[in-house]
């Protein structure tokens, strides 16, 4: 069985686990439809933003 050489101390540990936390992306609902989008961007349902149409989505058949 392998061991290692070295212990692996307290920092190395850490700056190994720094990368680990992850955080969940930001969300926010339409006005409009009300689906959930991201913030700051048109709305991918409907195609809004701020209260007005930003552009046009093909209507489905």
């Amino acid at each position: 069985m392998a061991v290692p050489k070295r212990k692996t101390s307290k920092t190395r540990k850490n700056w190994r686990r720094a990368h680990h936390a992850l955080a969940a992306p930001a969300s926010a609902s339409c006005p409009n439809c009300g689906a959930s989008r991201l913030p700051h961007r048109v709305c991918r349902s409907c195609g809004h933003y701020r209260g007005a149409e930003r552009i046009q989505l093909p209507e489905e058949e």
